[in-house]
């Protein structure tokens, strides 16, 4: 035996097989004991990746037995299926399609004695405890995919709680930004009750021979309260039978324990039968939640959805409350400063505005309206933070972030400069055209944008999915694309500059496309010309300084007619026809916080799409775009036909199934985004324009 241990116990491993009597199994453990080998049906090593093999291959007791007993499996798979295409891999193999799989059920004692049985045995073995659904009293647990070897990508599981024994009160689940709430809550409780176990490290010593894994992981949210699919409430017809007429499914992964690559079986089943039962009792059941901090969540963000769907109605592409707190702890957190170093906000008077909520009775602060509104102001007074903030009021927060009071309309985009990335097909003449030797840019197409290409790109494309407000600062724009002074309108004439700049755009934009800019501007003062609204901030607090402003474009004037007065109109934008965007169903993808790799593709880096605030969008946006492959049609069709998919079937649409964990909704705006930034993308012109 060799001892070890992980966060709550001294546990053993046996080195060789634990020996049961086949009596003492069920029927179906019986028989996978009897010779037809590890894989097959239940998606082995070898066999089941691609849905299975019937019975799975019969295995040869005789000659390769000691191959099949490492690898796993058993011949080809002589049951209808094949043997699969082999083992787990992210992205492709290995998950299967558990949206008609019908789940064989048995109790926890079961479970522990297969564990028991397979203890030291290869570890393909595992796979005997693979879709079978446990019932382990107040709640059931599945194992659905079992990872291939100790060093692979985790196994995936969830467990299923009956409504009734949640026992969480019907005024959680409605309306549904409650039950959004909800799920988000109990994603977080999950988490906190595993890393209050220890359990959310892996564990690993004494080298290849040592024993390594164990970890139980749930996804971690961030500030923001997105639908996720950590965590879902299942009402379908299959969980209807149940207690309550449904169930919470909280999915998860577990590091399946092993030393070198044989199992740690009495390691996995103390994972299953003592630390899973206490994380679901601790997290899953409202016996065990503080109601009152529950219910103060689930309000808040009830709250701050209803003030986001009054903009419109009221002409605001914004609102901050009062005595929100809007710096972050650090530039690496997106946690609040503490409360004692910030500056509360205030908002103007002649911008301030009463917002009705359904629980705290009213919402009282800055409402920015539509139009062109500048954000000026000295260096380090806050105007970047305050338009940070902005860019994320797009998202709900969590009670105490500071910024729950600040809601941004849901379309609203950030737009910056990002030299080196990839445009195709763009049409960018409303602000670029007329190339070196006549080149012209109704289809633009290059691998390495510049910051002014780069950022007109965005906007067009920003426009193109739908945007209703961009979001801009000077400090990450490209100077040529956002102005050109008097004196250099003198040196270089307009018909030798391609660059049509930012400012003879932005009030058509507004006037003809109903599209508002909020931007932050600290060096040129050209664009009072062009504003509705001017705010300043000093020392973090905010006035309004329109009338200022108009004052001082009016007395200071000279030289070159400003190209504030050149604005010839927005036309109307291709809406561009998705060939293909150059990735196949089931490749190979590894995510980052703001990138992704498909397959052997060049990374795509997302690090421009400022409004993505979760590495678990940057896994969903990676899903939607392997799914929008297909016929050809406008890229802003397929976007819509996939948020109406994902609005009616949640993110399990994205990969059918799989029941993934790790999932956060992205803005179909963040989708299109990244889809267009991809260097494989295919498109076949483009139809109409959006106008």
């Amino acid at each position: 035996f060799f001892f070890f241990r992980d966060a709550n116990a001294l546990v053993a491993c046996s080195r060789t097989h634990l020996l049961l009597s086949t009596s003492h199994l069920s029927s179906s453990a019986a028989v996978a004991m009897s010779g037809k080998g590890y894989g097959g049906g239940k998606g082995g090593y070898k066999g089941g990746g691609n849905g299975g093999g019937g019975k799975g291959g019969r295995g040869n007791p005789g000659k390769g037995e000691y191959y099949k007993n490492l690898y796993g499996g058993g011949g080809r798979g002589k049951g209808g299926g094949g043997g699969g295409k082999g083992g787990y891999i992210e992205g492709e193999g290995g998950g299967g399609d558990g949206s008609t799989k019908r789940l064989r059920t048995s109790g926890g004692a079961e479970l522990r004695a297969t564990l028991l049985r397979i203890d030291g045995r290869p570890y393909p073995a595992y796979n005997d405890i693979k879709d079978v659904e446990y019932d382990l009293g107040r709640f059931s647990a599945v194992v659905q995919h079992v990872q291939s070897d100790p060093f692979a990508p985790p196994s995936r599981c969830y467990v299923r709680v009956p409504l009734a024994h949640a026992a969480f009160p019907p005024e959680c689940f409605s309306p549904p930004a409650r039950e959004t709430a909800l799920r988000d809550w109990l994603t977080r409780r999950f988490h906190a009750a595993a890393k209050r176990a220890g359990v959310d490290q892996r564990s690993g010593e004494g080298g290849w021979h040592g024993p390594k894994g164990g970890e139980l992981l749930v996804d971690l949210p961030g500030q923001h309260v997105l639908d996720r699919s950590s965590v879902i409430v299942d009402r379908s017809a299959a969980a209807a039978g149940l207690p309550g007429g449904g169930a919470i499914e909280a999915r998860f992964t577990v590091a399946l324990p092993a030393r070198g690559r044989s199992i740690c079986g009495e390691w996995a089943a103390q994972i299953f039968s003592e630390t899973l039962p206490r994380l679901v009792l601790e997290a899953l059941l409202h016996e065990s939640t503080d109601h009152s901090a529950l219910m103060a969540h689930l309000c808040s963000v009830e709250d701050q959805q209803a003030a986001r769907s009054q903009l419109a109605g009221r002409g605001l592409v914004a609102f901050v409350a009062d005595g929100s707190v809007l710096p972050r702890a650090t530039g690496a957190s997106d946690r609040p400063m503490d409360a004692a170093s910030a500056v509360p906000f205030s908002s103007p008077p002649s911008l301030r505005v009463t917002l009705p909520v359904p629980n705290a009775g009213s919402l009282t602060g800055m409402g920015l309206p539509r139009g062109v509104t500048l954000i000026v102001g000295g260096g380090f007074h806050g105007k970047s933070t305050l338009l940070e903030a902005l860019q994320v009021g797009v998202y709900d927060k969590v009670s105490g972030d500071g910024r729950e009071g600040v809601v941004t309309d849901r379309m609203a985009v950030k737009v910056r400069a990002e030299d080196g990335r990839a445009v195709t097909s763009v049409d960018i003449s409303p602000f670029i055209d007329h190339l070196p030797f006549g080149k012209r840019t109704g289809a633009f197409t290059t691998a390495d944008a510049s910051g002014s290409t780069s950022q007109a790109a965005s906007i067009i494309e920003a426009l193109e999915g739908g945007a209703s407000a961009l979001l801009l600062d000077e400090d990450t724009s490209a100077t040529n694309f956002m102005i050109r002074d008097a004196r250099m309108q003198a040196l270089v004439s307009a018909d030798r500059e391609p660059i049509r700049p930012f400012i003879t755009r932005v009030r058509s934009l507004w006037s003809e496309r109903g599209v508002s800019t909020v931007l932050v501007v600290g060096g040129s003062g050209d664009y009072f010309d062009v504003a509705d609204t001017v705010l300043m901030l000093h020392e973090y607090s905010p006035s309004d300084a329109t009338a200022a402003a108009k004052d001082v474009a009016a007395r200071i004037a000279g030289g070159a007619p400003p190209e504030s007065k050149a604005d010839r109109g927005m036309p109307p934008t291709p809406r561009r026809v998705l060939s293909a965007p150059g990735l196949t169903a089931g490749m190979k993808t590894h995510t980052g916080r703001a990138s992704i790799r498909f397959g052997d593709e060049p990374e795509l880096d997302l690090g421009g799409v400022e409004q993505i605030v979760e590495h678990s969008q940057v896994r969903a946006i990676a899903e939607a775009c392997l799914r929008l492959g297909g016929a050809a049609r406008p890229i802003d069709e397929a976007l819509a036909e996939l948020e109406a998919s994902i609005r009616e079937g949640g993110l399990d649409v994205l990969r059918p199934g799989w029941r993934l964990g790790n999932l956060a909704a992205p803005r179909m705006l963040e989708v299109g985004a990244a889809l267009s930034r991809l260097r494989g993308l295919e498109v076949e012109g483009s139809v109409g324009g959006r106008g």
